[in-house]
């Protein structure tokens, strides 16, 4: 499928901007969509603070359906009450990442690819986020991430792909990112970039004409993995978005994670995974939860999640089918959890 024609966004507009225009507290939030903290579960007040602040964007807001508590998006990124109870299992660092991070911002888990921890900041913030308690700041993000990853790459030839992460890296402005095209001109054996990013779901003008302009100096084969959890998120802006990046070359994937009340029915799966497909984007990853502090309300059993994932193949090409996967601490990949 060619990519449709696409039109450059508003040069007038500063994305950046749009990700500072943000909701931040829970009251407006709520004041805002019509509901009560009794919508969200809880018996008494509001809680004074969280341990996970709230952000969502203005634009993402504005997709949430008002007076309507279970509203798929609404769910992604506001504190229910569930959120304050502590479960057997669910931990800080659910991935033990801290196992794999041989320098600070850098994690190397699997043989050919290394994680950079480009930054912190995210222009939202996702309850089941499985980096909710990272210690950003213990890892130094964005300062002297490059020179550590230059460091790092001169040690491991093996690296032939370089992953950036955070946070979200499009957090980062191009001036910030430049520093890596210096960087693989010096190491030829990386040949892949992959970007995980979030960013162009909640501001797809953040694909501006320099960002692009970036991706075309990077001079290597280039991957962007979105993640989108539910059709809903996906709008005319995004298919813009995605039409821009594929004019480029960029290969695009999405992965989601499988969340009890958001996305774990059958029809809400096909209706992503066709949503995705004529936005030019491949469904790659359905994950299983990772057990993070305070998600435990996401969680769906693996027997559930099977079930789920054999109904969807019986909906869907193969082509439109995205792996069920779990995250394992030690494991030398991704586990497939489909028999």
């Amino acid at each position: 499928m060619m990519p449709r024609k696409a039109k450059l966004f508003n040069e007038d507009t500063d994305w950046s901007a749009l990700c500072a225009h943000t909701v931040r507290d829970v009251p407006t939030l709520l004041t805002r969509l019509q509901l009560t903290p009794a919508d969200l579960g809880y018996e008494n007040d509001l809680p004074s603070s969280w341990q996970f602040p709230l952000r969502v964007p203005e634009s993402y807001v504005q997709k949430i359906r008002p007076q309507d508590p279970f509203d798929p998006l609404l769910r992604q990124v506001v504190p229910l009450a569930d959120e304050t109870r502590a479960v057997d299992g669910f931990v800080r660092d659910p991935l033990n990442e801290s196992l794999h991070t041989p320098r600070a911002g850098l994690i190397h888990k699997y043989s050919n690819r290394i994680l950079v921890i480009v930054t912190g900041a995210c222009a939202i913030h996702c309850r089941y986020c499985f980096r909710r308690h990272f210690p950003y700041a213990e890892h130094r993000v964005a300062e002297g991430i490059w020179e550590q990853l230059n460091g790092y790459l001169l040690e491991h030839r093996e690296i032939n792909e370089v992953i950036l992460s955070g946070g979200d890296p499009l957090s980062l402005k191009e001036a910030q990112l430049f520093p890596l095209v210096e960087i693989l001109e010096r190491h030829p054996q990386v040949t892949r970039i992959r970007i995980h990013t979030r960013l162009p779901v909640v501001v797809p003008q953040r694909i501006t004409a320099d960002f692009l302009a970036w991706c075309n100096a990077l001079a290597r084969q280039i991957i962007m993995v979105l993640h989108v959890n539910h059709a809903n998120e996906i709008d005319d802006q995004f298919q813009n978005a995605m039409n821009l990046l594929r004019q480029q070359g960029i290969t695009l994937l999405n992965q989601s994670v499988l969340l009890r009340g958001i996305n774990d029915d059958v029809d809400v799966l096909v209706a992503l995974s066709e949503r995705l497909f004529q936005a030019g984007v491949l469904p790659y990853y359905l994950h299983l939860l990772d057990k993070v502090e305070g998600s435990a309300h996401f969680d769906i059993s693996l027997p559930v999640a099977q079930k789920i994932f054999a109904q969807l193949m019986s909906r869907l090409p193969g082509y439109l089918m995205p792996k069920l996967v779990r995250e394992v601490s030690g494991a030398p990949s991704k586990t497939w959890m489909y028999p």
